[in-house]
């Protein structure tokens, strides 16, 4: 009985999937229908009469390709969890010239709305997906879109045929619901399949999303390390730097006043002593903050424990494995959990955290969860977006939970061979 029931639930889920999966895929089929249906009504044998059919297929086909295959899409990984590049091309930033003119990638522009108006259109009939978007919108109906229709098409001919006087109508009504609830639960599953082979991106779209990706990851980078170099060179003027030189006029006036004042010279060498006490505390602390010792010396799980005694936050740090990272991928780990530990105190006014780094098949997962305030989202200029900048160089990926009133869940995932 159990079974039966469950068998049930599965034809009844399928069934209602088969009929989205088929008025989807016969969304532009039915638009084509109804063009030749116009065309007909207005006369099949003037040829001027199919001039407005034949407009109206064309536009309604470009129309509806892309938000049609958008939908299959969606439908694809919310049903069976697999994931469906777009493979889009995206359109650049558009720049204000000196001139006053606004240029857009392809041409200037009066003003930035028709810059923004033109580069939209040139970047969408440049686009390759385009194509590819036409020829799924023409395969599909014949493949997942025949199949998924089975189990609607099993309903109505046991409809009619149930209804309809006669052994013979009966004899088919009952196979038409034979049929309808038999493939139910699998006819929908063939728009998976044909998605993944008619949708997804191309070697060559993919090489050159790749090769653009990369690019950005360079700048990014080198951006970084420009900043990281400023921020060196500041602290090192402004702080060591300014103590050492007053540390070496002090020394100097207690040269001085040796022979003349020996009390105020005395004064002047304490002084001097403290200085350098002091100057050897910013050296240390600046050379922490490149490269903690303790993540050269101890590795990523030990100098992440380390933070967090030292962090305000009430953190718990679970880690029950053994570790050999990349320098360079401990560096950008340890950094970003800093990061998130201070943005939980300084932005969420959280008073607890918990770090959960373990791995998976593919590399290193790092959870960081806080009871803050919530409500954290992902700006193009802040802080979390360059953190996943700086976790892309790696081909990792981060993704945040932050509903308003907490808590906040922030997840780094970095694909590591050497595990």
């Amino acid at each position: 009985m159990r079974q039966l029931g469950s068998w049930l639930a599965r034809a009844g889920v399928g069934f209602v999937r088969a009929c989205v999966v088929a008025v989807i895929s016969m969304l532009v089929p039915a638009m084509w229908a109804a063009a030749v249906a116009l065309g007909i009504w207005w006369g099949a044998g003037n040829p001027w009469s199919w001039v407005a059919p034949v407009v109206l297929v064309c536009g309604c086909t470009l129309a509806l390709s892309r938000p049609v295959c958008r939908m299959v899409r969606f439908l694809v990984a919310r049903w069976t969890a697999t994931v469906i590049p777009a493979g889009y091309r995206q359109a650049g930033p558009v720049t204000r010239m000196s001139t006053g003119y606004w240029w857009n990638g392809f041409s200037y522009e009066r003003t930035r709305r028709d810059a923004l108006l033109d580069q939209k259109w040139r970047v969408r009939w440049s686009d390759p997906a385009n194509w590819r978007d036409l020829r799924f919108t023409a395969i599909a109906p014949l493949t997942a879109g025949v199949v998924a229709s089975l189990p609607p098409a099993g309903v109505a001919v046991a409809v009619l045929g149930l209804g309809q006087p006669g052994p013979a109508a009966r004899v088919v009504g009952a196979l038409g619901l034979i049929v309808a609830v038999a493939s139910a639960p699998y006819a929908w599953r063939c728009v998976e399949p044909v998605a993944v082979r008619f949708l997804r991106p191309t070697p060559a779209m993919a090489l050159a999303d790749r090769v653009d990706e990369l690019t950005a990851q360079r700048a990014d980078a080198t951006v970084a390390q420009a900043a990281e170099i400023r921020r060196i060179e500041r602290d090192l003027h402004d702080g060591a730097q300014a103590r050492l030189v007053g540390l070496g006029l002090s020394l100097a006036t207690a040269e001085k006043l040796m022979e003349t004042d020996p009390d105020q010279a005395r004064t002047l060498m304490r002084e001097a002593r403290a200085g350098a006490t002091a100057s050897l505390t910013e050296l240390r602390e600046l050379v922490q903050g490149i490269n903690p010792p303790v993540l050269s010396d101890r590795g990523l799980i030990d100098a992440v424990r380390a933070l967090a005694l030292d962090s305000p936050l009430e953190a718990a740090v679970s880690a029950d494995l053994q570790l050999s990272l990349d320098p360079p991928i401990e560096s950008a780990l340890y950094f970003a959990i800093a990061e998130l530990l201070t943005n939980a105190v300084k932005h969420a006014h959280a008073t607890q955290a918990r770090i959960s780094i373990t791995q998976d098949d593919t590399g290193i997962v790092i959870d960081v969860e806080d009871n803050g305030r919530g409500g954290a989202v992902l700006r193009a200029d802040g802080g979390l977006a360059g953190l996943r900048r700086r976790l892309a160089v790696f081909d990792g990926a981060l993704e945040i939970t932050s509903p308003e009133g907490g808590p906040t869940r922030v997840r780094m995932m970095v694909p590591c061979e050497s595990l």
